[in-house]
């Protein structure tokens, strides 16, 4: 198969997008709809934030894991294999989210809804990685994600006019619509290539049977971390963080998710072309870091604000984390064919499990100090992280990527 045959608004890049709408609307469903479903069950302002916390965890830990297996099955099996299974996964998940009564229900469902969610991203950018020439695979997956952030906008509108269970019927009847879509879109020339050569496809541990292996792939998962930071604390719990600072005016969090993926869409496509511009991934990452840096000093000097500027700010914060697609596709970039897939599934999803430990720090830095202070001092320690990672890590712009581990 000739690669260069697919260009920026192929089959494979359109149907990629699409893809990971659906897989946004439904994994940014539960921040967006979290106060209104959890008030149905009768919890109290202090258990909503409390239990919205856990069940936002535990969806975490079912991406990280649901990132493993659809990895490993993305090199054994095929990119589409995984994206079909993953897609009938999550929707079904969906549909289910839709019956919850409980808080223990509503996070098993959210645990498998996240293990489907984990396949979606991973897998559609190997796919249009090693589709698309080296010249345009930058652009092209940052389309795939810059289109595909928007379904986070979709899911406010549909909040703002359905019940709750209603907005989860709603995703996973377009996750089963998007099936039909695949049928369409063929296999990566580069995984078929690999089916007779007696080389190790997809497995997990060799990320770890060396040093070089290892510390690549811990640099890959670093340098994702402030988005997850930013949308899963300060984003998804902007009420709280309006409260202890003071904002005038009711805060809706599905609002504040709402703006801040407008703009990470729009960053997550302007990305690709800065790249593009630079001949650099590092450098356009590097700037997009100073943005989040900016943005997150202004959002924690909200004190007596109005909460039209938290928007706005939230909009800036989202803004400066849009370089999602870049940061998987450098995690593509960075491997073999033969673990792409396992890599640039699992990368994602590490980072969004990473939650669960920023998350850990965040509560435990509130023994001793405040919620606001306990939130920028994460903050802090996120983004050296991050920088840390991004600066021993090798540029990948003019990479071939038809090679084996």
């Amino acid at each position: 198969m000739n690669q260069k045959q697919y260009g920026i608004l192929s089959l494979p890049v359109i149907v990629g997008a699409l893809g990971y709408f659906v897989d946004i609307y439904d994994l940014l469903l539960f921040s967006i709809i979290r106060v209104p479903s959890l008030k149905s069950f009768g919890l109290t302002d202090a258990a909503i934030a409390a239990d919205g916390l856990f069940i936002l965890n535990i969806q975490m830990i079912g991406l990280l894991l649901g990132g493993i297996l659809w990895g490993v099955l993305g090199d054994k099996k095929g990119r589409l294999k995984v994206l079909f299974a993953s897609i009938i996964l999550y929707s079904l998940g969906n549909i289910a989210n839709g019956f919850v009564q409980t808080v223990n229900q509503y996070a098993l469902v959210r645990f498998i809804s996240g293990i489907g969610l984990a396949g979606e991203l991973g897998a559609g950018i190997t796919l249009v990685s090693e589709l698309l020439p080296k010249e345009k695979r930058g652009i092209g997956t940052s389309l795939v994600a810059g289109i595909g952030l928007t379904g986070a906008v979709f899911a406010f509108f549909i909040k703002e006019e359905f019940e709750w269970r209603t907005c989860y019927f709603i995703g996973g009847g377009l996750g089963l619509l998007l099936l039909l879509l695949r049928v369409g879109v063929l296999e990566s020339g580069m995984f078929q290539s690999l089916q007779n050569k007696n080389v190790r496809k997809g497995d997990f541990f060799m990320l770890f049977s060396s040093r070089k292996y290892f510390f690549k792939y811990i640099k890959a998962i670093l340098i994702g971390l402030p988005t997850w930071y930013v949308i899963g604390i300060l984003i998804s719990f902007s009420k709280e963080f309006g409260a202890h600072m003071r904002i005038k005016g009711n805060i809706d969090p599905g609002k504040a998710v709402m703006y801040a993926y407008v703009a990470i869409s729009i960053g997550d496509i302007l990305v690709g072309f800065l790249s593009q511009l630079l001949k650099s991934r590092k450098q356009a990452v590097l700037i997009f870091y100073a943005i989040t840096a900016l943005s997150m000093i202004w959002y924690f000097n909200l004190y007596d604000g109005t909460v039209n500027t938290l928007y706005l700010v939230s909009a800036i914060l989202g803004f400066g984390t849009g370089f999602w697609a870049i940061f998987v596709t450098m995690a593509a970039e960075q491997f073999g064919t033969n673990i792409r897939a396992t890599v640039a599934t699992t990368v994602p999803n590490m980072v969004r499990g990473s939650l669960v430990l920023v998350s850990l720090l965040f509560t435990a830095l509130q023994t001793y100090s405040s919620y606001v202070t306990s939130a920028w001092i994460t903050g802090i320690v996120v983004m050296i992280i991050a920088l840390l990672a991004l600066l021993f890590t090798e540029e990948t712009f003019h990479k071939d990527l038809n090679y084996v581990e």
